[in-house]
């Protein structure tokens, strides 16, 4: 046994980054894995210097110290802080967007939201948010954005009249 495991010592490295790949299905810590890739440079090593048993554990241990500072890191932070899924109307809250209709204390407003139209009422529950103005949803109840004014009106957006445009009975129609 001794014999065949010094004219083959690649194949027990080869073993033991086996089994530490298989452990690592079991932890997903990827720490294991970086130490199953040591095992294997020591592998390569021991394919071209069998009888140097030092230099295979020495660059086993630096390729998997290497690892272990250097890339599980960057897997780690790549899988655990990722960007976080939104789905359903989790995507909406903090979202601007446009009053369509007036937007009243008891409903019956709505907005223009990514080209969408949604049914709004205020947050504060006693105001009233005129077409036009820019909104922020504050959180969704139901089918309702309920929503608060982050800026003045944008007549202009809408093909509103100015407030301060309105014809007076007075002046002549213009054609």
């Amino acid at each position: 046994m001794m014999d065949w495991l010094r004219d083959n010592v690649w194949a027990a490295w080869l073993m033991i980054a086996a089994v530490l790949g298989l452990a690592e299905l079991a932890s997903l810590d990827f720490t294991l894995l970086m130490l199953a890739a040591g095992a294997l440079t020591a592998a390569g090593v021991a394919a071209f210097f069998p009888g140097l048993l030092w230099l295979q554990i020495v660059v086993g241990l630096i390729t998997a110290a290497a690892m272990l500072g250097a890339i599980r890191p960057m897997i780690v932070r790549k899988i655990h802080h990722g960007t976080e899924l939104k789905t359903g109307t989790a995507h909406i809250i903090g979202r601007s967007g446009t009053v369509v209709k007036e937007i009243h204390p008891d409903g019956g407003g709505s907005i223009r939201l990514g080209g969408e139209l949604w049914t709004a009422r205020p947050y504060d529950e006693i105001s009233t948010i005129a077409p036009g103005t820019r909104v922020e949803v504050m959180h969704i109840d139901g089918a309702t954005a309920v929503v608060y004014p982050v800026g003045e009106p944008l007549h202009h957006q809408l093909d509103l009249p100015e407030p301060s445009q309105d014809p007076k009975p007075s002046d002549p129609p213009q054609s």
